[in-house]
Protein backbone atom coordinates (compact mmCIF):
# COMPACT_ATOMS: atom_id res chain seq x y z
CA UNK A 1 0.00 0.00 0.00
CA UNK A 2 1.34 3.39 -1.01
CA UNK A 3 1.78 5.48 2.15
CA UNK A 4 2.27 8.79 0.31
CA UNK A 5 -0.67 11.17 -0.07
CA UNK A 6 -1.90 11.73 -3.58
CA UNK A 7 -1.79 15.23 -5.15
CA UNK A 8 -5.58 15.32 -4.83
CA UNK A 9 -5.40 14.59 -1.10
CA UNK A 10 -2.68 17.17 -0.57
CA UNK A 11 -4.73 19.77 -2.40
CA UNK A 12 -7.57 19.33 0.09
CA UNK A 13 -5.38 19.73 3.20
CA UNK A 14 -5.78 23.10 4.95
CA UNK A 15 -2.94 25.53 4.29
CA UNK A 16 -1.37 26.62 7.55
CA UNK A 17 -0.42 30.30 7.76
CA UNK A 18 3.27 31.11 8.02
CA UNK A 19 4.49 32.46 11.36
CA UNK A 20 4.95 35.94 9.84
CA UNK A 21 1.42 35.90 8.41
CA UNK A 22 0.07 34.59 11.69
CA UNK A 23 1.86 37.35 13.59
CA UNK A 24 0.25 39.99 11.35
CA UNK A 25 -3.21 38.47 11.74
CA UNK A 26 -2.98 38.25 15.53
CA UNK A 27 -1.66 41.81 15.72
CA UNK A 28 -4.51 43.05 13.52
CA UNK A 29 -7.00 41.33 15.85
CA UNK A 30 -5.41 43.04 18.87
CA UNK A 31 -5.42 46.45 17.19
CA UNK A 32 -9.06 45.93 16.20
CA UNK A 33 -9.77 45.02 19.86
CA UNK A 34 -11.16 41.63 18.88
CA UNK A 35 -8.52 40.40 21.32
CA UNK A 36 -8.05 42.84 24.18
CA UNK A 37 -6.77 43.12 27.74
CA UNK A 38 -9.90 41.51 29.21
CA UNK A 39 -9.96 38.61 26.75
CA UNK A 40 -9.44 35.13 28.18
CA UNK A 41 -7.46 32.98 25.77
CA UNK A 42 -4.77 30.34 25.68
CA UNK A 43 -2.10 29.37 23.23
CA UNK A 44 -4.31 26.48 22.14
CA UNK A 45 -7.51 28.50 21.75
CA UNK A 46 -5.72 31.12 19.62
CA UNK A 47 -4.21 28.37 17.47
CA UNK A 48 -7.71 27.01 16.86
CA UNK A 49 -9.09 30.48 16.17
CA UNK A 50 -6.48 31.22 13.51
CA UNK A 51 -6.18 27.70 12.08
CA UNK A 52 -2.54 27.46 13.12
CA UNK A 53 -0.19 25.01 14.75
CA UNK A 54 0.16 25.45 18.47
CA UNK A 55 3.95 25.67 18.12
CA UNK A 56 3.59 28.50 15.58
CA UNK A 57 1.20 30.35 17.88
CA UNK A 58 3.71 29.94 20.70
CA UNK A 59 6.34 31.61 18.49
CA UNK A 60 3.95 34.48 17.73
CA UNK A 61 3.08 35.04 21.40
CA UNK A 62 6.75 34.97 22.32
CA UNK A 63 7.50 37.58 19.66
CA UNK A 64 4.64 39.76 20.90
CA UNK A 65 5.85 39.40 24.49
CA UNK A 66 9.26 40.72 23.44
CA UNK A 67 7.43 43.76 22.06
CA UNK A 68 5.49 44.05 25.34
CA UNK A 69 2.17 43.60 23.52
CA UNK A 70 1.47 40.25 25.20
CA UNK A 71 2.33 39.46 28.81
CA UNK A 72 3.49 35.88 29.40
CA UNK A 73 3.79 34.57 32.96
CA UNK A 74 4.40 31.05 34.19
CA UNK A 75 1.15 29.30 35.24
CA UNK A 76 -0.95 32.19 33.94
CA UNK A 77 -2.90 32.67 30.73
CA UNK A 78 -1.34 35.01 28.17
CA UNK A 79 -2.93 38.45 28.19
CA UNK A 80 -2.78 41.63 26.17
CA UNK A 81 -0.87 44.42 27.92
CA UNK A 82 -2.84 47.42 29.12
CA UNK A 83 -1.05 50.74 28.76
CA UNK A 84 -1.49 53.77 30.96
CA UNK A 85 -0.90 57.39 30.00
CA UNK A 86 2.50 57.65 31.72
CA UNK A 87 3.82 54.54 29.98
CA UNK A 88 2.57 55.95 26.68
CA UNK A 89 4.23 59.30 27.40
CA UNK A 90 7.58 57.65 28.07
CA UNK A 91 7.24 55.47 24.97
CA UNK A 92 6.56 58.48 22.74
CA UNK A 93 9.45 60.45 24.25
CA UNK A 94 11.90 57.60 23.65
CA UNK A 95 10.51 57.06 20.17
CA UNK A 96 11.05 60.70 19.19
CA UNK A 97 14.69 60.63 20.33
CA UNK A 98 15.40 57.44 18.39
CA UNK A 99 13.40 58.15 15.26
CA UNK A 100 14.77 61.65 14.63
CA UNK A 101 18.27 60.18 14.46
CA UNK A 102 17.09 57.27 12.31
CA UNK A 103 15.46 59.54 9.73
CA UNK A 104 18.65 61.62 9.52
CA UNK A 105 20.68 58.47 8.84
CA UNK A 106 18.14 57.18 6.31
CA UNK A 107 18.40 60.44 4.34
CA UNK A 108 22.15 59.90 4.03
CA UNK A 109 21.74 56.57 2.28
CA UNK A 110 18.50 56.43 0.26
CA UNK A 111 18.21 53.13 -1.61
CA UNK A 112 15.82 52.74 -4.57
CA UNK A 113 14.66 49.31 -3.43
CA UNK A 114 13.98 50.50 0.12
CA UNK A 115 12.12 53.56 -1.13
CA UNK A 116 10.00 51.36 -3.39
CA UNK A 117 9.02 49.18 -0.40
CA UNK A 118 8.09 52.28 1.59
CA UNK A 119 5.99 53.62 -1.26
CA UNK A 120 4.15 50.30 -1.49
CA UNK A 121 3.47 50.43 2.25
CA UNK A 122 2.08 53.96 2.00
CA UNK A 123 -0.18 52.93 -0.88
CA UNK A 124 -1.44 49.87 1.03
CA UNK A 125 -2.09 52.06 4.06
CA UNK A 126 -3.97 54.60 1.93
CA UNK A 127 -6.26 51.91 0.52
CA UNK A 128 -6.79 50.00 3.76
CA UNK A 129 -10.29 50.15 5.22
CA UNK A 130 -9.65 47.84 8.19
CA UNK A 131 -8.71 49.71 11.36
CA UNK A 132 -6.42 47.07 12.83
CA UNK A 133 -4.47 46.50 9.64
CA UNK A 134 -4.24 50.24 8.99
CA UNK A 135 -2.69 50.79 12.44
CA UNK A 136 -0.21 47.98 11.79
CA UNK A 137 0.74 49.26 8.33
CA UNK A 138 1.32 52.74 9.75
CA UNK A 139 3.74 51.25 12.27
CA UNK A 140 5.46 49.15 9.62
CA UNK A 141 6.28 52.30 7.68
CA UNK A 142 8.37 53.57 10.59
CA UNK A 143 10.04 50.21 11.15
CA UNK A 144 11.00 49.95 7.47
CA UNK A 145 12.36 53.49 7.59
CA UNK A 146 14.46 52.48 10.59
CA UNK A 147 15.91 49.54 8.66
CA UNK A 148 16.98 51.97 5.92
CA UNK A 149 19.12 53.89 8.39
CA UNK A 150 21.63 51.07 8.70
CA UNK A 151 21.94 51.28 12.48
CA UNK A 152 20.80 47.90 13.83
CA UNK A 153 20.76 48.76 17.57
CA UNK A 154 18.64 51.88 17.02
CA UNK A 155 16.30 50.02 14.65
CA UNK A 156 15.91 47.23 17.20
CA UNK A 157 15.13 49.82 19.89
CA UNK A 158 12.41 51.35 17.72
CA UNK A 159 10.90 47.88 17.19
CA UNK A 160 10.11 47.85 20.90
CA UNK A 161 8.41 51.27 20.77
CA UNK A 162 6.29 51.42 17.62
CA UNK A 163 4.03 48.42 18.50
CA UNK A 164 3.36 49.95 21.92
CA UNK A 165 2.29 53.22 20.28
CA UNK A 166 -0.03 51.26 17.98
CA UNK A 167 -1.48 49.38 20.95
CA UNK A 168 -2.15 52.67 22.75
CA UNK A 169 -4.04 54.00 19.72
CA UNK A 170 -6.12 50.82 19.60
CA UNK A 171 -6.83 50.70 23.35
CA UNK A 172 -7.74 54.36 23.72
CA UNK A 173 -10.17 53.81 20.82
CA UNK A 174 -9.28 57.11 19.22
CA UNK A 175 -9.71 58.05 15.60
CA UNK A 176 -6.51 58.67 13.69
CA UNK A 177 -6.16 61.25 10.99
CA UNK A 178 -4.81 60.21 7.62
CA UNK A 179 -1.16 59.38 8.28
CA UNK A 180 -0.55 58.64 4.62
CA UNK A 181 -0.04 62.34 3.86
CA UNK A 182 2.76 62.76 6.40
CA UNK A 183 4.28 59.42 5.48
CA UNK A 184 4.37 60.55 1.86
CA UNK A 185 6.02 63.83 2.87
CA UNK A 186 8.70 61.89 4.76
CA UNK A 187 9.16 59.54 1.82
CA UNK A 188 9.50 62.38 -0.70
CA UNK A 189 12.11 64.03 1.54
CA UNK A 190 14.00 60.74 1.83
CA UNK A 191 14.15 60.45 -1.94
CA UNK A 192 15.70 63.92 -2.14
CA UNK A 193 18.04 63.28 0.77
CA UNK A 194 16.39 66.26 2.49
CA UNK A 195 16.89 65.46 6.19
CA UNK A 196 15.53 68.82 7.42
CA UNK A 197 12.15 68.41 5.67
CA UNK A 198 11.92 64.74 6.72
CA UNK A 199 12.48 65.71 10.35
CA UNK A 200 9.85 68.46 10.21
CA UNK A 201 7.27 65.99 8.83
CA UNK A 202 8.25 63.35 11.38
CA UNK A 203 8.04 65.79 14.29
CA UNK A 204 4.61 66.92 13.12
CA UNK A 205 3.54 63.28 12.99
CA UNK A 206 4.82 62.58 16.52
CA UNK A 207 3.32 65.83 17.85
CA UNK A 208 -0.05 64.64 16.60
CA UNK A 209 0.39 61.28 18.32
CA UNK A 210 1.18 63.02 21.60
CA UNK A 211 -1.88 65.25 21.29
CA UNK A 212 -3.99 62.20 20.45
CA UNK A 213 -2.76 59.90 23.20
CA UNK A 214 -1.80 62.20 26.07
CA UNK A 215 -4.73 64.60 26.16
CA UNK A 216 -7.05 64.61 29.21
CA UNK A 217 -9.81 63.20 27.01
CA UNK A 218 -7.63 60.20 26.19
CA UNK A 219 -6.93 59.54 29.86
CA UNK A 220 -10.64 59.84 30.68
CA UNK A 221 -11.55 57.47 27.88
CA UNK A 222 -9.02 54.94 29.13
CA UNK A 223 -10.26 55.20 32.71
CA UNK A 224 -13.82 54.63 31.58
CA UNK A 225 -12.77 51.67 29.44
CA UNK A 226 -10.85 49.99 32.25
CA UNK A 227 -13.51 50.63 34.86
Amino acid sequence: MNSFASPQTLATLPVRPSVDDLYSRVLDAIFEQRIHSASRFTEESLAQMFGARRSDMRDVLTRLSHQQIIILRVNHRPRVAELDVEQTRQTLHARRLAEIMLVRLACQRPCAQDLKRLRTLVENERQCAERGRAIRLSGEFHLQLAQMAGNAPLAHFLESLVPLTSLAIAQFDLQQKDYCVEHMEILDALERGDAATAQVALNRHLDYLEDLLLSPASALGQNCATG
